[in-house]
């Protein structure tokens, strides 16, 4: 069953030009001069329920922009959506009864009141029985260990302990959906995994559908199975992460140990660069365009006396890089629909 469904989806901004100096500011009052900016240029998009799926970019890219539209925030110039059957921008009010959302850099507590009181506020606004509200709400705090800070102002909270407490809200009413624009901006690396890990238990547990946006590559390789770039407002690439990381980097990296006192052979195959990583081990980096990983094993197999060896994929540090420096090159796929 489908969560979201994207179909040419179009937000162009009327912007104002002004000419440069003085008097150019004054030509701009009396004769304003407007052109148009295409945040998103077309997005055909589909997502299935239960899917956690990672939406990427660079900064410009469109993806808040889009987000803004699927969550009913904003109209769209042109093209069609549905999330949750329904059309966001026209039935904003029912969609949010039944999806939450998360943005990185805005929160939707109140800022000089405790979490408490804001999830308070939430439970009366979503119509939440009282018992089911106590229930959910002890239920959420206790899975997020927010028992200590529930009686703090959120403006005396760090920002981890503020972040667990807005995942926390946006779960109060159960959505069927939610959306994540970088909710782990900011945060130290222990605080990012537990948020991790609570995100990925709630999709586990309640088959939350979960749309992320984010630069932190750890979220998109441990929270997402599946991957979108988009880059000047288009989809680019479509397919699961795994694949992603074949597609944009053509090279794998292969751990040796060997025997103590051997080395590797002085010849090496095309594609093949080697680089010392201890005693008697060695980091080979192996450019799949050049040679595959068959061959490279094949080479060295009976040649040297192998203890270990491990092939690994490219960091996903490293596939997020080369996207951001040279998205426009990537092919997009025939297979990039929703699995």
């Amino acid at each position: 069953m489908l969560a979201l469904e994207a179909m040419g989806l179009v937000k162009t901004f009327r912007v104002k030009r002004k000419p440069e100096g003085l008097m150019g500011s004054f030509r701009s009052l009396l004769k304003p001069e407007w052109g148009e900016k295409t945040a998103v240029a077309g997005i055909d998009l589909r997502v299935e329920a239960g899917e956690t799926l990672a939406f990427l970019g660079p900064n410009g890219a469109g993806k808040s922009t889009t987000i803004k539209m699927l969550t009913g925030i904003l109209h769209p110039t042109s093209g069609h959506a549905r999330v949750l059957g329904m059309v966001p921008w026209r039935e904003r009010a029912a969609l949010a009864f039944r999806i939450g959302a998360v943005f990185g850099q805005k929160s939707q507590l109140w800022y000089h009141l405790p979490p408490a009181d804001t999830f308070e506020l939430l439970g009366r606004m979503y119509e939440l029985g009282r018992e089911d509200y106590r229930r959910r709400r002890d239920e959420l705090v206790e899975r997020f260990d927010l028992g200590p800070h529930m009686q703090t102002p959120v403006r005396k909270l760090s920002l981890g302990e503020r972040m667990r407490c807005e995942i926390a809200a946006a779960f109060l009413h159960r959505p069927e959906m939610l959306f994540l624009d970088e909710p782990t901006i900011g945060l130290d690396v222990v605080v990012k995994r537990r948020i991790r890990e609570l995100i990925a238990e709630r999709n586990r547990e309640e088959g939350t559908t979960v749309f992320l946006t984010s630069h932190d590559p750890s979220d998109i390789e441990q929270l997402c199975r599946r991957a979108v770039v988009i880059h000047h407002g288009a989809v680019i690439f479509d397919a699961p992460v795994e694949r992603l990381k074949r597609e944009v980097l053509t090279y794998k990296t292969v751990r040796l140990k060997l025997r103590d006192g051997e080395r590797l052979p002085e010849t090496l195959p095309d594609g093949v660069k080697a680089a010392e990583a201890g005693p008697s081990a060695w980091r080979l980096s192996v450019d799949t365009a050049a040679a595959s990983i068959e061959e490279v094993l094949a080479a060295f197999v009976g040649r040297c006396a192998i203890e270990d060896m491990t092939v690994e994929d490219p960091p996903m540090e490293d596939v997020i890089r080369t996207i951001y420096e040279g998205g426009s090159r990537l092919r997009p796929t025939e297979e990039g629909t929703a699995s």
